[in-house]
C-alpha cells in the first residue's frame, strides 16, 4: 500500500524524485521486515523494542532488488550503471558466478562497496576426506576438535584495544562539528574496520582449515547474544541470591563479542554448502557437563578446565570433552536439517 502511495509522496516532496523506485520500494521492505519483527517478539512475550527513527546518517547502504539491462542496476563491463546516478567504475575483485540478483551499495570506512549477490551459484566441491569431528568454541581456545586439536583465539580486539582507546580519545578532544573531529571520527572507523576485517580473515582460513580435513562437521546449535547477557540473580526459599551459568560469563562479554561465534558459524555453514561438506547441529544443553565416555553429567563452574569422571574414570580437557560429546550427539541424532534455523532457536541449557 506504501509502495502505490510513492508516485503521490513524489509530488508532495520532489527531492524524491532523484532517488530510485527501486531503491525506496526496497527502504518500505525493511521497515515492514521491522516492524513484522517488533510484532512477532510482543506474541513471544519477548522485550520488543519499537523500530527507531533512521537519521539520514545512520543508514549506510542502499539495496537495488533487479539487475539487469532494464532493472535499477546493471553490470556493463568494468562499469556499474545505478537508476538515477550513472555509470561508475568498479573494481570487481573476483568473477561472478550464477545470475546476479540484487545490488547493494554501502558505505564503509574507507569508500564505497557494491555487494552482488547471485543465485544458482555452482559449489566447488573439496576432496572427500571420510572424516568427522565435534567443535566446541570458546575463550581459552577459539575452538578445538573432539580429536583433540586446538584452535587458538586470536583476540583481535583485546589486542587493539590500546589504539583504539586512544584514537577515541581523539574524538572527544575535538569540537562537535569541526573538520578535526570528522577527520578522527573517520581515523577511528579505520581503526574497527582493521579489526573487523582481520576477525573475518580469521574466521574464513579457519572454516576452510575445517573443510579439508572433515566431511561432517557437528556443531552446538547455540545463541551467542545470549551467553553475553547478564541475567537477574534469583532469591531461593532462604533469601540468598546465586546465580546460574550464564551470570558467571558477566565479565567475559567483551571477549565473547570479540570471538564470533555466530559469524564464524554462519561462514562454516555456507562455505560447508558451497564445498559439498555437511555442518550439522546438534543439542546445546551441558555438552562441558557430560562425559563422552559414560554419559554421566558432572556438574562443574567455569573455572574448571579439566574433566574427571568418577563413574567411568576419563580424565580430560573440558573443551576437548565437549567437544566430543557434540560429536556423540551429532552422530546418534544425525543433528537438525538447517544451520541457520537452530542457531535461532532458543538453546535448552548452556
Amino acid at each position: 500500500m506504501q509502495s502505490a502511495q510513492l508516485p503521490e509522496i513524489k509530488d508532495a516532496r520532489p527531492e524524491y524524485r532523484d532517488l530510485g523506485a527501486q531503491v525506496l520500494q526496497d527502504v518500505l521492505h525493511r521497515l515492514d521486515k521491522a516492524f513484522a519483527a517488533f510484532f512477532r517478539r510482543i506474541a513471544a512475550g519477548e522485550q520488543p523494542g519499537y523500530p527507531r527513527f533512521q537519521g539520514r546518517e545512520r543508514s549506510t547502504s542502499c539495496t537495488y532488488p533487479q539487475v539487469g539491462m532494464h532493472g535499477g542496476a546493471a553490470l556493463d563491463g568494468g562499469m556499474l550503471r545505478l537508476s538515477k546516478i550513472g555509470r561508475i567504475l568498479i573494481r570487481v575483485h573476483r568473477p561472478l558466478q550464477g545470475i546476479p540478483k540484487t545490488v547493494t551499495i554501502s558505505r564503509e570506512a574507507d569508500g564505497w562497496y557494491a555487494c552482488i549477490s547471485c543465485a544458482a551459484v555452482p559449489i566447488e566441491p573439496l576432496p572427500l576426506s571420510g572424516n568427522k569431528t565435534g567443535i566446541d568454541v570458546g575463550l581459552q581456545v577459539f575452538l578445538i576438535t573432539a580429536h583433540g586439536e586446538p584452535v587458538e583465539n586470536p583476540r583481535h580486539y583485546r589486542r587493539a584495544e590500546q589504539q583504539l582507546a586512544k584514537a577515541q580519545r581523539r574524538v572527544s578532544r575535538r569540537k562537535k562539528g569541526g573538520k578535526r573531529r570528522r577527520t578522527a571520527v573517520q581515523l577511528l572507523a579505520r581503526n574497527h574496520q582493521q579489526v573487523q576485517r582481520q576477525r573475518a580473515d580469521f574466521h574464513h582460513k579457519t572454516a576452510l582449515d575445517l573443510l579439508r580435513t572433515y566431511d561432517v562437521i557437528y556443531v552446538e546449535a547455540i545463541q551467542p547474544a545470549n551467553w553475553s547477557r547478564r541475567p537477574a540473580p534469583k532469591q531461593d526459599e532462604h533469601g540468598n541470591y546465586g546465580h546460574n551459568g550464564a551470570s558467571q560469563k558477566a565479565g567475559l562479554n567483551k571477549s565473547i563479542h570479540d570471538v564470533g561465534w555466530r559469524q564464524f558459524l554462519t561462514i562454516l555453514a555456507y562455505k560447508a554448502a558451497c564445498a559439498g561438506k555437511r555442518v550439522e547441529a546438534v543439542n546445546p544443553a551441558y555438552p562441558s557437563q557430560d562425559c563422552s565416555g559414560c554419559g554421566e553429567r558432572i556438574a562443574k563452574s567455569l573455572s574448571v578446565r579439566t574433566h574427571v569422571c568418577p563413574t567411568c574414570g576419563l580424565i580430560l580437557d573440558r573443551d576437548e570433552n565437549a567437544a566430543r560429546t557434540i560429536q556423540c550427539r551429532g552422530q546418534r541424532l544425525r543433528g537438525v536439517a538447517a544451520l541457520a534455523e537452530a542457531l535461532n532457536r532458543a538453546p535448552v541449557g548452556l
